[in-house]
């Protein structure tokens, strides 16, 4: 939480030193000028076999630029100082949660125009929430990337010796979510050996509350933290860890698990389902022979499959000194051929290694186009029914997505809910005590930053 809290200074800190407004280079940007010269990025860390093929892809469609690439992390301090010294490279990946933040106080350039000199539609190239995550005040942002669902992926093994059907997991009927959570979940010496369901209930709060029908932001990005449906969704989340033996001790377990490495909770049958994004389903193909395992989506209240967005984007600063060979490289990363050689790469890497069992997860990749393409040639685990139900789950959930919304405080307000629901789950305060009071911080946090 500290470290949380410490971004999010900074991000606050430094807007104060920068000020709202776009430099000049942001107003004079040309994105119809042919890409030359030199051009350099940041944010582009362990890049793995997928990474490297999209870099080379992206590479190959640019010759006549000189890429110079910063690889180590995205940093918000870091960014900041940058922007304030005016010091900035020309493109930066960062998580699409600093999205609104940025494009709020002129720190990166709108790129509508980016993508009409390339003639790419966004609606189209990219999933509808997926770009609503870039999109401020009807501006989209940033070059997005990347879109990996969270859904539960559930122990068969642990749920068949409890008696707990995959159609028990349901959040629209949460008495019987919990009585099966209950049911999974094992004591011993008065402490609990096993997790029944993990619902990841701090950082996966706002996905909760958007499955209740609430929100953490408006159409705005004002923050609705103590909106009636996200108490909800915090009592109900408070109930199920009671019903497990509380927080504390859920959560002291979870965080005992090797996730991995051998110890993984579906090797040890330490939990009986828990929420995962799709990542961790390639986690676990070196253990498929020795772990059963299944995927149910979450669901509104409705009982509708429901998923909620999440993942990283490119953005061209205010003052990138090349913003066409930005814009000409963003989207050459993103476009449907990066993808192919991108699935072409872990296929290679799939076969080259044993230990993964000749299971490929696909690549979930922000594009309904590649992520289809990508599902139907690629996607495959051949004598593992789980993975293949697990593998189909994602795909099927992922048009079903929401986004969690930008706000110019996007940074602050996700600490402040982070900081309310350890509180209430710790029994500190109640959901709505809790709530209220992080409510009262994200609004100064929101008026602070959107009235500069």
């Amino acid at each position: 939480m500290r470290a949380r809290a410490g971004a999010a200074g900074a991000i606050a800190a430094a807007l104060l030193l920068t000020g709202c407004g776009g430099g000049g280079a942001a107003a004079d940007a040309d994105f119809t000028a042919d890409p030359t010269g030199a051009m350099t990025g940041w944010g582009f860390e362990n890049t793995d076999d997928v990474g490297q093929a999209r870099l080379d892809h992206a590479a190959s469609q640019l010759e006549g630029v000189e890429i110079e690439l910063d690889q180590t992390a995205f940093d918000a301090q870091k960014f900041t100082t940058l922007a304030a010294s005016g010091n900035m490279p020309d493109v930066v990946q960062i998580d699409r949660q600093f999205v609104a933040t940025y494009a709020a106080q002129g720190l990166i350039m709108p790129l509508d125009e980016c993508f009409a000199a390339h003639e790419v539609d966004a609606q189209q190239r990219w999933y509808p929430q997926v770009v609503q995550d870039v999109t401020w005040q009807d501006q989209v942002w940033a070059v997005p990337q990347f879109y990996q669902p969270p859904l539960i992926l559930t122990n068969t093994r642990v749920m068949e010796e409890a008696g707990v059907s995959a159609d028990d997991l349901d959040p629209s009927d949460p008495e019987a979510l919990i009585a099966a959570a209950e049911a999974m979940t094992v004591s011993e010496g008065g402490s609990i050996s096993r997790v029944g369901f993990d619902p990841q209930g701090v950082s996966k709060a706002a996905m909760w509350m958007l499955s209740f029908g609430g929100g953490i932001v408006d159409e705005s990005g004002a923050p609705t933290l103590d909106r009636e449906e996200n108490v909800a969704a915090a009592e109900f989340l408070i109930e199920l860890y009671d019903a497990q033996g509380g927080f504390a001790e859920v959560t002291g377990l979870v965080e005992s698990f090797d996730i991995f490495g051998d110890g993984n909770p579906y090797v040890t049958d330490g939990v009986g389902a828990a929420v995962f994004d799709q990542w961790y389903v390639n986690v676990l193909t070196p253990y498929a022979e020795q772990i059963e395992i299944g995927a149910v989506p979450i669901r509104n209240q409705e009982g509708q499959p429901f998923t909620a967005t999440g993942g990283s984007s490119f953005v061209i600063p205010a003052s990138a000194e090349n913003p066409s060979a930005a814009c000409a490289w963003a989207l050459a990363l993103t476009d449907p051929e990066a993808w192919q050689a991108a699935a072409e790469a872990r296929a290679e890497t799939t076969e080259a290694e044993p230990e993964r069992l000749g299971i490929n997860t696909g690549l979930f990749t922000g594009s309904p186009e590649s992520d289809m393409q990508i599902r139907d040639e690629f996607a495959s685990a051949e004598g593992f029914p789980g993975f293949e139900e697990a593998i189909e789950a994602y795909y099927a959930v992922a048009a079903e997505g929401a986004s969690l919304g930008g706000s110019p405080a996007g940074q602050q307000i996700q600490g402040e809910l982070e900081n309310a629901m350890q509180s209430a789950l710790l029994g500190e305060r109640s959901a709505q005590e809790a709530l209220t009071a992080a409510q009262e911080a994200a609004q100064r946090a929101y008026d602070q930053v959107a009235g500069g």
